[in-house]
């Protein structure tokens, strides 16, 4: 698919339409992730907070609030909130996965260690739940802590599921809705619900967050195996050395003879990898068509959001979130 000049920057065109509104979530979140007692909160928060990550979530939570005509300020925590809840979790996974590299620089476990990344998560989380009481609305919070049980769910199914040649495409979508798209749901639906939208709204947003988050976890797979370091933030193949069974080796398991099973068993199951395993996982990836099926996946979940801006009244926003939609499937042209 051509990347066509509307759909190019979608997100730098989201990010202009709500400065003002980002600039009070930034502000806001500089303030909640201060601490008095402890300099090593604000360390580590900000070394991740201002690394120059996109924001994609919160702004969710703005544009769906605006695009219903939300006119409070209480916006305004709910985005700062899922910006919390999502750096808490980013702490977190790096330590689980002993990642040394987050938007293409070092992860903070690598420079303090373990234990700050975890308790500075944990602390993030304890604000997160502070600052989604601060609005005042039961629905809002129910979303938002349903969410956070959920990712967290996700990510210890994945555990499991991450290194077993049994897992489905259908266990998959669990993992992916539970420790990805739920965070992009709750954020646009709580944008709705703020607002006092009508039920089908909220639900046409909550589609469009869940579809959005789908498809942005499975291009995120496939970058891993074909997109470029600087691109991605991390290293090519980090997936398969953390032993990961994402998409793209889950279609291509699907269809292994007995000899590449044991490829796969080995490299993924038993973490008994050695050089050229990866350039082999590569060439199985494209014998079986794996990442190119992957890819027409992510296109059905990117159509799929774009239909549920459909039910949302014409706002230039709701126009910027169907290009967003186009653009993160761009990504693996």
């Amino acid at each position: 698919m051509g990347v066509n000049e509307n759909v190019q920057k979608p997100l730098d065109r989201l990010s202009e339409a709500l400065a003002s509104e980002m600039e009070a979530v930034n502000t806001l979140i500089r303030q909640k992730m201060s601490s008095r007692h402890a300099p090593r909160i604000p360390e580590v928060t900000a070394h991740l907070i201002e690394a120059g990550g996109k924001r994609l979530r919160p702004m969710l939570t703005l544009a769906a609030a605006k695009m219903v005509g939300y006119g409070g300020p209480y916006h305004i925590h709910l985005a700062a909130t899922v910006e919390f809840i999502h750096t808490a979790t980013l702490l977190h996974d790096d330590v689980v996965d002993e990642s040394q590299q987050r938007r293409g620089r070092p992860t903070a476990n690598l420079l303090w260690d373990n234990k700050s990344s975890v308790l500075v998560g944990d602390y993030l989380f304890a604000r997160s739940f502070q600052l989604m009481v601060e609005p005042g609305n039961m629905r809002t919070l129910e979303i938002l802590s349903n969410a956070s049980a959920t990712i967290a769910e996700g990510e210890v199914l994945q555990l499991t599921a991450a290194q077993d040649l049994r897992t489905d495409e259908a266990i998959y979508l669990q993992v992916v809705r539970g420790k990805t798209a739920a965070l992009f749901s709750a954020a646009t639906e709580v944008g709705g619900v703020i607002a006092d939208a009508p039920a089908e709204m909220v639900q046409a947003l909550f589609d469009y967050g869940d579809a959005l988050g789908i498809a942005f976890q499975i291009v995120d797979d496939l970058l891993d195996y074909g997109g470029a370091t600087e691109t991605i933030g991390k290293n090519v193949g980090d997936d398969f050395r953390e032993r990961k069974l994402t998409l793209p080796v889950i279609k291509a398991v699907a269809e292994a003879d007995d000899e590449e099973r044991a490829f796969w068993s080995r490299t993924i199951e038993a973490g008994d990898q050695h050089d050229g395993d990866l350039e082999h996982a590569l060439h199985l990836l494209a014998r079986h068509d794996a990442m190119h099926a992957a890819r027409a996946d992510a296109l059905n979940w990117a159509a799929t959001a774009k239909q549920a801006l459909t039910k949302l009244p014409p706002h230039p926003i709701r126009d910027m979130l169907s290009d967003l939609a186009d653009f993160v499937v761009s990504r693996v042209a």
